[in-house]
């Protein structure tokens, strides 16, 4: 929401040397995010002037129309003779009214303007545009000033406000109500402490009572509770909105487009109720609003056509739809240049029934913006009654008496709360004056004495709960205020074993030469058949969030894949196709049977034992796990020779590496199991327990999500690795070292990892480490049959192995191995 200065002012009676700047700290400090203070203007210097057009002179011989103009400016210029300007705009006339600078004078950007000669001319200032002074974007011409009672010289800044400080806040979804001058007006004057004039205190004319203007009824009251229409009649369509309107409206980012627009985003932007004109010439039969039915289609302004949905909420007449209530109306109802009687219609629509149509339409607008964050119920009496009249004030309309009010009962909110409350959670005695002072501000009556009874005000939806009154009391009375004191820690305890174990795997793979990554832990469904799950597979269960960042991805993760998986993609799309990404988080498993939803818990007392069960049992299962994805060379080529891609060994050995930290030994297993390649896909076991997989990405996912071919990736869960405990020193041993190499034949089907297990249960103590360096298939071992070649390192520690010892190690080693496999010893 952009707010400039100038139009707050109308409403709070700020002190006249307060600044944006100073205005937005106050903001701030009252829990508003101010992101930015615009100085707009702030580099703009005069002389900046009224002008006369006494003559033009049309020049020819050139590629477009160019124009040597005298131009009336009063004193401004020292002599009082008119000034003689070139200009390319054929917009004006003599007799008009312009905006002239003169030499020395700077434009917005910094732009100077001095006396200079072009098209053979000398041209001693410029006439401007509205872009070119900053306060629009229309550059068809430049700006004709209306009838006024300025004289030649005078000054134009003041008179066009080119001087204005303009606050950008982003506004926080339980914050509807700052979507307004009128919101932040209010803020202003609490944080000032100086009066506040309501926009929205329009007293309503006894015509309203007399009759009613078009017909309109509701048809689902739970996608509408108010809806109001009101008539004009005789509007010009050739009128132009006025300079001042189309200033703010710049300012505060809107573009100005025609008055009957203007005036609905004017009212929209100064009181926060979102207005829709109608062409009454267009409408047919009674107005109703209701939800879609099957099949229902509707053009909107922007000329996109539209399958609607059961649960779009819509306006309709007797022909249909003809607008998606409070987001975009329909193109068949448009105002154009022709239309001169107008339907003004005002509502309150259902806030997540108008953010869910958006969202399902991918159609945001400045009224489901509003809509969405909750706009005042009570407003569409008066917001519509303010746009009738500056129609009929800037547009020569005549206001048809009679209004078309239509409403559903909706009772008041009330919240009872002890008077003391607020000062329990923020630790500060306010005292019940404070509390009830700070609450009537925002516009809350306050009934009762130590038990209060308070009743929100129709702008602040938001109100529901005794925590809610104590933060706004807490942050009228400042944040600031709450004393700061620093956590007192346990002297002695440290990191917890978990904790040391998650750092440990993280330097491990950074030393591996992973990246770390963190992303959302929210997914789609269409990850799941990405990923290539089966159906069925405890993937495809996943808890779906009630209030999802995107509709895009409105679930909780079951696995860190598809968020590392989308690094790599942006990685390798912006050209870093050598990539090695880890991450470590939790992922959300539902657990069968858990209720769907967990109590909330008061805010100023610690839960107790029975309220923390019935929390975590409607929590899902959060194990941590660990991935790391890889593509690309692992070994870069360079001066030194060839490099060497990343292969699914590599991922099995990320996987160890993150055993090695928590003290286990991983078996590694030939498996099936998506997203991997069914034949380069390894199961890993802590013992009997599957711990999680490694290995090359099916092709299939690696084309759904776009990565390099062969990308390989691994999974597995920190949990069961076991208690982290203390990780010890390897002994290392002084005496030599024996090296046994051995290749044994087995069969095509035996993996290499049992050879290994067999190798390593029948060498004994003295086995100190077994590496596989070659495997080997060819005419020599025979058909369906492998060699294996393993370095077999034994070693003592507390004496020299003689050859006897070392070769009877290696004999019982070959026997186990032949025992378990069918090994046979090559040679």
């Amino acid at each position: 929401m952009r707010v400039p200065l100038s139009w707050l002012r109308e409403y709070v009676a700020l002190p006249a040397e307060v600044t944006g700047r100073e205005l937005a700290a106050r903001l701030i400090a009252a829990g508003l995010e101010v992101e930015t203070v615009e100085r707009a203007g702030a580099d703009v210097t005069g002389p900046l002037v009224v002008g006369r057009v006494l003559a033009i002179e049309e020049l020819t011989g050139f590629k477009k129309p160019i124009r040597y103009v005298q131009v009336d400016v009063g004193d401004a210029n020292g002599t009082g003779e008119p000034q003689n300007i070139i200009c390319g705009a054929t917009n004006f006339a003599v007799g008009d009214r312009v905006v002239v600078i003169l030499p020395g004078g700077v434009l917005p950007g910094g732009f100077r303007i001095d006396a200079r000669k072009t098209y053979g001319k000398v041209s001693e200032g410029m006439i401007c545009s509205v872009r070119e002074l900053g306060i629009g974007d229309d550059h068809t011409g430049i700006l004709v000033l209306p009838p006024g009672d300025e004289e030649p010289g005078a000054d134009a800044m003041e008179l066009l406000g080119l001087r204005d400080d303009i606050l950008d806040i982003a506004v926080t979804p339980d914050r509807g109500y700052a979507l307004s001058i009128r919101g932040i007006a209010r803020e202003a004057a609490i944080a000032y402490g100086v009066p506040f004039t309501d926009p929205a205190a329009i007293e309503l004319p006894p015509e309203d009572q007399r009759g009613e203007a078009y017909p309109a009824s509701i048809a689902d009251p739970t996608a509408c509770d108010r809806f109001v229409l009101r008539e004009v009649r005789g509007f010009d369509p050739s009128a132009q909105s006025p300079m001042w309107m189309r200033v703010r409206l710049h300012r505060a980012g809107m573009r100005p487009v025609s008055l009957a627009v203007d005036v609905t985003n004017y009212v929209m932007l100064e009181l926060g109720q979102p207005l829709h004109a109608f062409d009454r010439a267009k409408l047919t039969g009674e107005i109703v609003v209701r939800r879609a039915r099957q099949g229902e289609r509707l053009e909107t302004l922007d000329h996109v056509k539209r399958e609607l949905h059961p649960e779009d909420i819509l306006i309709t007449d007797r022909s249909g739809p003809i607008s998606m209530a409070g987001t975009m109306g329909g193109l068949a109802t448009e105002i154009d240049e022709r239309s001169r009687d107008m339907v003004i219609e005002a509502a309150h629509f259902d806030d997540i029934g108008t953010a869910r149509m958006g969202r399902r339409h991918k159609l945001h607008s400045e009224a489901s913006y509003r809509f969405e964050r909750g706009v005042d119920r009570e407003l569409p009496l008066y917001a519509s009654l303010r746009a009738v009249r500056l129609l009929a004030e800037l547009g020569g309309a005549e206001i048809v008496p009679g209004v078309t009010h239509v409403q559903a009962p909706v009772g008041r909110v009330t919240v009872t709360m002890a008077a003391g409350h607020p000062d329990r959670v923020a630790g500060v005695g306010y005292g019940r004056e404070t509390v009830v002072r700070r609450l009537q501000q925002i516009g809350c009556s306050v009934e009762g004495d130590g038990t209060l009874t308070v009743t929100p005000p129709s702008w602040r939806p938001d109100l529901r709960d005794p925590n809610d009154l104590a933060e706004e009391v807490i942050r009228l009375e400042g944040y600031e205020e709450i004393p700061a004191r620093a956590p007192r820690p346990v002297a002695g305890r440290g990191l917890t074993a978990r904790q040391r174990l998650r750092r440990r795997v993280g330097r491990a793979l950074a030393g591996a030469g992973y990246v770390e990554v963190l992303s959302f832990p929210f997914t789609a469904e269409k990850d799941a058949d990405a990923l290539q799950l089966p159906a069925g597979d405890a993937r495809r269960r996943a808890l779906r969030l009630a209030n999802p960042l995107s509709e895009d991805e409105p679930l909780l993760r079951t696995t860190l894949l598809p968020g590392l998986l989308k690094a790599l993609a942006r990685n390798v799309g912006r050209g870093f196709g050598d990539v090695g990404l880890y991450e470590m988080g939790l992922v959300f498993r539902p657990r069968p049977g858990a209720p769907s939803r967990a109590p909330r818990l008061a805010v100023d007392r610690g839960p107790t034992a029975e309220e923390i069960a019935t929390v975590e049992a409607a929590l899902p299962d959060q194990p941590e796990r660990v991935a790391v994805v890889l593509a690309g060379e692992r070994e870069p080529s360079g001066w030194w020779g060839r490099g060497r891609p990343a292969s699914w060994a590599d991922a099995v050995q990320a996987a160890r590496t993150v055993a090695a930290e928590a003290g286990v030994e991983l078996t590694v297993k030939a498996d099936q199991h998506a997203p991997w390649h069914p034949g380069r896909c390894a199961a890993l076991y802590r013992g009997e327990t599957l711990v999680g997989h490694a290995g090359e990405l099916h092709p299939r996912v690696i084309q759904a999500y776009g990565l390099p071919a062969r990308t390989c990736a691994m999974e597995l869960e920190l949990g069961l690795l076991g208690e982290p405990g203390v990780v010890r020193a390897p002994r290392v041993s002084s005496y030599p070292v024996a090296t046994q190499d051995v290749a044994l034949v087995v069969d095509d089907a035996v993996p290499a990892a049992e050879v290994e297990a067999a190798l390593r249960a029948g060498a004994g103590e003295l086995l100190e480490s077994i590496r596989l360096f070659d495997v080997y298939t060819g005419e020599q071992v025979g058909e369906g049959r492998k060699s294996l070649a393993y370095s077999l390192r034994f070693r003592a520690p507390d004496r020299t192995l003689t050859t006897e010892e070392a070769n009877a190690s290696r004999d019982a080693a070959v026997a186990s191995a032949a025992e378990r496999t069918g090994a046979v010893l090559r040679g």
